[in-house]
């Protein structure tokens, strides 16, 4: 029989990935990367303002050049026998669309407008949204937030609809209908972008836009006409169903065939959001906490529905039966900023370099900062005299999300230095991990391992090793570069029909683990103590330094 191909496409923060795989044992065939060249040139973006959107077209074109890069480096009768593509990406990533599903900012007269672009999941312009969110769902006759930990996010779908509608007049009079990212480039495939008929993502729609089968769907209208009567009628051109990844979307559209160079028979499976499709990828299996460890991090479980379905989850990004596995619930927390915290006191030591020396020397210094940082931190004794730093520095989002929040560092005198700096802000994000493994656990959902993804889990010993005494647990790194792009390759082996459900496509296409860290002891002993030093900084951040009307 002949090989059977799939295709697995990873949309992230910066960059789309694709790669492709031999269904029948995961057998890597070629992997291409290609970075968005509007968000690269930072186009946009207002990082002050906590806005970030990124351009239909950076998706697209991207996209196209990933895939013919990845099939130019395969060989020549591997694009004929590709049987399937399914897509994972950021989220919550929603864009305003037309009547056919088109983004506005494909369309001329809204080509430049940010508001008319997908507003990527770390935009944060909707705090006051997501807040008057919560005080309704607190009075309301049902709590639609219950699913989603009780505390919905200015990360997420309808804090940033509700503040798109209302700062932007243009926008509002021309959007139909809303549509994740997972779901809009999946359907853009297939040529059927009709929003009232496109599959819905089961992943997105739970997570982050409080669909649940005891509502019908999503929240009321009484519900989101009470939050403004901008939202009135929205809902009846949005959906009530939803999808697991393991369905398909629909078969590809000679056009994009052709655009390609793929078969016209090639399938197109349901999107999902990156993490929940890597952990997928990185083979979680239940009560495995997965971390997907970037720029932020997402921490996926999963367990059987008849163990935990009973429960609500206080302060975490939702339970969704079927988000990450079908058939078992997925829950979902994290971190608003991990890498990009060590990126920015990079860049904090950097600028002035910059100034005063020249790009060419900052450019050469840029790529060697954090491992030089982080070099010099390993050295360091760890005692319980320690500074410590809070990892708030875009927010939290688990456990009790409040992007309103900021970063702090405590203990500072003039014996400090950057190295020291730095490494309290790798603790830091050991910390927050914690707290949301001790989150968990507390609501009554044991965590047996744990599993790490993504570029931090793969380039950087210090910080793993870090993390896993913090932790306390062994931290299986899963050997997979690409793990959220094989995760969707996974999937579409099923919706190609290679494979007849997920699981055998885990055990046919998964490539293990290669590298595990084992907690120092005596290192633990003296992080718990910091750990203690760094939730009693956080108390005095939140109830003190944010509350406080003294200057």
């Amino acid at each position: 029989m002949d090989d059977q191909y799939v295709i697995g496409i990873d949309f992230g923060s910066d960059s789309v990935r694709v790669l492709i795989v031999d269904a029948g044992d995961g057998r890597e065939c070629a992997t291409a990367l290609c970075e968005y060249p509007r968000w690269k040139a930072q186009r946009y973006c207002d990082a002050g303002k906590s806005q970030f959107r990124q351009h239909p077209l950076d998706y697209i074109e991207s996209l196209e050049m990933a895939v013919r890069d990845a099939l130019a480096a395969c060989e020549p009768e591997v694009a004929a026998r590709i049987k399937a593509i399914s897509i994972d990406t950021t989220g919550s990533t929603p864009v305003a669309v037309d009547r056919e599903g088109t983004a506005l900012a494909m369309l001329p007269e809204f080509a430049e407008n940010p508001n008319a672009m997908f507003i990527l999941w770390k935009d944060h312009t909707a705090n006051a949204e997501a807040e008057e969110i919560n005080h309704l769902a607190r009075q309301f006759k049902i709590d639609f937030t219950q699913y989603v930990g009780g505390i919905y996010s200015s990360e997420w779908f309808w804090a940033k609809i509700l503040r798109t509608l209302r700062v932007d007049y243009q926008v509002r009079e021309a959007a139909y209908s809303w549509v994740e990212h997972c779901d809009w480039i999946s359907a853009l495939l297939t040529g059927e972008t009709d929003p009232l008929t496109i599959r819905r993502s089961r992943c997105a729609a739970g997570h982050k836009a409080m669909w649940h089968q005891t509502y019908d769907g999503l929240p009321s209208e009484a519900f989101l006409t009470a939050l403004d009567p901008l939202l009135s009628g929205l809902r009846s051109r949005l959906y009530t169903e939803t999808y697991t990844a393991d369905m398909a979307m629909g078969t590809i559209s000679k056009e994009w065939a052709s655009r390609l160079g793929l078969p016209e028979d090639v399938k197109i499976g349901v999107g999902a959001f990156d993490a929940h499709m890597g952990a997928v990828g990185a083979m979680i299996e239940p009560y495995a906490l997965c971390k997907v460890i970037g720029t932020s991090t997402c921490d996926i479980l999963v367990a059987p529905n008849e163990s935990v379905g009973h429960l609500l989850i206080k302060g975490i990004c939702g339970q969704v039966d079927g988000s990450v596995i079908p058939g078992m619930l997925g829950m979902e927390a994290g971190q608003s900023a991990f890498g990009d915290i060590y990126a920015w006191f990079a860049q904090l030591i950097l600028n002035p370099v910059r100034d005063l020396l020249g790009m060419e020397l900052a450019g050469e210094i840029h790529d060697k900062i954090i491992p030089y940082l982080a070099d010099k931190a390993k050295a360091l004794p760890v005692t319980k005299d320690d500074m410590v730093a809070v990892d708030w520095l875009n927010g939290r989002r688990s456990p009790d999300a409040n992007h309103t929040l900021k970063g702090s560092m405590m203990g500072l005198d003039l014996g400090i230095n950057s190295i020291k700096i730095f490494k309290a802000l790798v603790e830091s994000t050991a910390f927050g991990s914690k707290s949301i493994v001790k989150r968990f656990e507390s609501e009554g959902v044991p965590i047996k391992e744990v599993i790490a993804i993504g570029g931090v889990a793969r380039k950087s010993e210090f910080v793993m090793q870090i993390l896993s005494d913090v932790l306390q647990v062994p931290i299986k790194v899963a050997k997979a570069d690409q793990a959220c792009a094989l995760g969707a390759a996974m999937f579409a082996s099923v919706v190609g029909g290679i494979h007849s459900d997920l699981a055998q496509a885990q055990q046919a296409m998964g490539t293990g683990f290669d590298a595990v860290y084992i907690p120092r002891p005596e290192e633990s002993r003296i992080y718990q103590h910091l750990y203690g030093k760094y939730l009693q900084a956080g108390t005095f951040v939140e109830e003190v330094y944010v509350t406080s009307k003294v200057i």
